[in-house]
């Protein structure tokens, strides 16, 4: 049975608010979480590494975005029109593309809590120099080498998929880069503090899934 505008349209309007609240959730989340843990343990957690380098540009290239991405979903909700200048793609204007977009977008941001809370206050964001004090291969690194990072890209994909159109395209195809150049700057730091244990266990576990 095919589905009625009312119906997309209602769908829209809840996209609309729940995209907003979701970054703003996540904005909140991290913010709070970084502090209450630097805090706790009276160092500094997050680590974008020597200014211009490879994993720096990482970090400025996912604030700048996390940042864009925020505010824009704020926008859109006091400026509906907004969405004109973002390049929407219509064939996928419907309501099964955008409610899986939701749905992989929640899912996303859930496995990445559970990896993160799973690490504890052993959690670092970036590239810590003088760390991390031991490999974590066990829970969720038993099935992929970056399952924090793996959680992210689902969620960028899931918000494509919410708000399917040019600019989500460019947040999402830069932001699969992205990661990927990070998660090959942080292998190359394991490699070179656990050495031989690193290199079984990359042999074993998948970089991804």
């Amino acid at each position: 049975m095919s589905l009625s505008i009312p119906e997309l349209a209602e769908v829209t309007a809840f996209n609309r608010v729940y995209l907003a609240l979701f970054f703003t959730v996540v904005a909140v989340f991290y913010t709070g979480r970084v502090l209450l843990l630097q805090r706790c343990l009276g160092q500094g957690l997050v680590f974008p590494g020597t200014a211009f380098c490879a994993s720096w540009w990482n970090h400025m290239a996912f604030r700048l975005f996390r940042a864009a991405i925020w505010l824009l979903c704020l926008a859109r909700l006091y400026v509906p029109g907004v969405d004109v200048a973002l390049g929407l793609f219509a064939p996928l204007q419907g309501v099964p593309v955008l409610l899986t977009g939701a749905v992989l977008l929640t899912l996303g941001f859930a496995m990445t809590l559970l990896v993160h809370f799973s690490l504890g206050q052993g959690w670092r964001s970036g590239i810590d120099p003088g760390g991390p004090a031991r490999l974590q291969v066990s829970g969720w690194y038993c099935y992929s080498r970056n399952p924090m990072f793996l959680s992210i890209a689902l969620a960028q994909l899931g918000f494509f998929l919410a708000l399917p159109s040019v600019f989500a395209l460019v947040c999402l195809l830069l932001g699969l880069y992205t990661l990927q150049r990070q998660v090959r700057a942080e292998e190359q730091h394991l490699a070179a503090v656990f050495a031989d244990d690193y290199a079984r266990y990359a042999a074993r576990v998948p970089r991804w899934l």
